[in-house]
């Protein structure tokens, strides 16, 4: 096994490691020993005083033990994992007898909390170690599987979105040919995923979730805040909580980001000039969480929530477990509306409808007809990344005007693309194409009809809010939570900002009955939110100072 020698990103001086240390505790270890195995369920953080030690990516069936990295004096152990809680799947053994200092979870984001530059700089070296991870340890999970179905896109898009080390590979790789003869893999089984040589067939977000380590598991950690919802509003509000001394809960049902990371250009967001794609605000959002403690689980499902005779709130999830905490942060957002057009499920199902215009599409419709429907922001920065990318694109709205509900400067780059025509005042009328989508049959505002050439339709025509799930909460006609002025006073006054009928829950962003359903809103309310909920704590005697600095 030869040495190699991956990047280690930022490193901390000797002032550093010193202060560092001061967290945790010394002890020797000899030549030989594991600090941590793949599989583990949690590892601790390790400063190497004197000691070196490998990281190794264990042997398979399929291939010998990888050296991936040695650490030695004066270095750190750990990576991403150490903060989104992943199950390990690399080994650290040492190879040098010495000593080192190890800080537990707990000690490690104390450390963080109150060391600043020891922070910034671990979090940087923890996503560069990631990256090379993910580069250099092969098959710690490996996805299979048609590119051009839904079930596919699905479970890449979720590793993106969780920062999991992986690799994809087509069905018409060469790699994908040898992946499947070797884990025995028939059509039927795709997608499947291969995790330290264990095969996971027809596998979802659920399974690969379960099988590394990130769905909730109780412990005996008391949880101050749930929020559920992992959009802006939701990452923010878990942010703000964490980062004020809270112990956070984070959980989403697919991945952080919401409908915001499906989006491929934000450009009038506060501090990004040249705009920043929905998914690349969503990855920083969850690394700004995870350097503040938040406990991210997804997949996890909520299924209902729980009032007992004080209004301190449960969260119910789909696998029978219960979240008691002493406030809840609602902010699942809502639903994407479908066409009420013959065939939609079935072309929805082959990948060939979608509701956000990510990276991989764009890569992969260059050169080819599409079409997006609606008429407000996030079609108008669909259809302009589309066209970006080389596709040509058929814009169709309902409305007279595409300026109606959309920002002036979209209207106005749209209207001068050479790559997108706009049909106003038109409906879709037929999907056609037999495995997958070749044309769609528009009707315009005359009532003739035309067939336009097309391999996905980008659908933007609105949402239902996700609020099933908040029982015995007050709500308006169309789902939408009711907060604050909207509800009426109870026997401890009027409601607070963002406060629902329910004492301790809170409802923020899109879910929100009068939102305005904008990110930099949804980061608002999370911010004002969390003022109330101080508020709120500080009643019993238990919450911290509802005076914000």
């Amino acid at each position: 096994m030869s040495e190699q020698t991956a990047p280690r990103g930022p490193v901390l001086d000797e002032e550093q490691l010193d202060r560092l240390a001061r967290y945790g505790a010394p002890e020797r270890v000899e030549a030989g020993r594991s600090l941590y195995a793949t599989g583990d369920d949690s590892y601790d953080f390790f400063v190497l005083l004197t000691a070196s030690v490998d990281i190794v990516r264990d042997a398979t069936a399929l291939e010998p033990e990888r050296l991936i990295y040695r650490g030695g004096p004066g270095d750190f152990l750990g990576e991403l994992n150490l903060l989104t809680g992943q199950r390990v799947y690399l080994t650290a053994r040492v190879v040098s007898a010495g000593e080192v200092v190890r800080l537990g979870a707990a000690a490690l984001r104390r450390a963080m909390a109150e060391q600043g530059d020891i922070a910034e700089s671990l979090l940087a070296a923890f996503r560069q170690r990631r990256d090379v991870f993910r580069a250099a340890a092969g098959s710690v999970l490996e996805i299979v599987g048609r590119p051009d179905t839904a079930d596919t896109r699905e479970l890449r898009t979720y590793a993106e979105q969780m920062l999991l080390p992986h690799s994809w590979h087509s069905t018409t790789s060469d790699h994908g040919h040898s992946l499947m003869a070797s884990a025995a893999l028939t059509t039927d089984d795709l997608p499947a995923a291969v995790i330290g040589g264990s095969v996971l067939r027809r596998a979802k977000p659920a399974t690969v979730a379960g099988a590394l380590g990130l769905t909730y598991r109780p412990d005996d950690r008391p949880v101050d805040i749930v929020v559920v919802g992992a959009g802006p509003a939701g990452l923010a509000a878990a942010v703000y909580a964490a980062s004020e001394g809270l112990v956070t809960v984070l959980l989403d049902r697919t991945g952080p980001g919401g409908q915001a990371a499906k989006s491929p250009r934000i450009e009038n967001y506060l501090g990004f000039p040249d705009g920043i794609s929905g998914a690349d605000l969503a990855r920083l959002a969850m690394l700004q969480a995870l350097k503040f403690g938040v406990r991210i689980c997804s997949p996890s499902i909520v299924t209902g929530l729980e009032l007992d005779d004080h209004g301190q709130p449960a969260v119910l999830l789909d696998d029978g477990v219960r979240i008691t905490c002493r406030a809840v942060v609602a902010a699942t957002g809502a639903r994407y509306r479908r066409l009420d057009v013959p065939r939609w499920a079935a072309f929805e199902e082959s990948g060939c409808i979608q509701y956000a215009a990510t990276e991989l599409d764009i890569r992969r419709l260059e050169g080819q007809p599409v079409m997006v429907v609606g008429g407000a922001n996030s079609a108008g920065q669909a259809a302009l990344s589309l066209a970006a990318g080389g596709a040509t694109v058929n814009m169709i709205t309902r409305g007279a005007d595409i300026a109606a509900r959309m920002s002036a400067y979209l209207a106005d780059r749209i209207r001068a693309h050479p790559r997108v025509r706009v049909f106003t005042g038109a409906t879709v009328r037929e999907l056609a194409g037999d495995a997958t989508l070749t044309s769609v049959i528009m009707e315009g505002p005359d009532g003739r009809r035309e067939r336009l050439d097309c391999r996905a339709l980008f659908c933007f025509i609105g949402a239902d809010p996700v609020s099933a799930w908040l029982t015995g909460v007050a709500r308006d006609d169309d789902g939408f939570v009711l907060t604050d002025s909207r509800v009426l006073a109870g026997a401890s006054g009027a409601p607070l900002p963002f406060q629902t009928s329910a004492p301790r829950v809170f409802a923020i962003g899109d879910l929100r009955s009068g939102s305005a359903k904008r990110v930099a809103t949804a980061v608002g309310d999370a911010a004002a939110a969390l003022s109330s909920i101080h508020a709120v704590l500080a009643r019993d005697g238990t919450g911290q100072d509802p005076a914000q600095p």
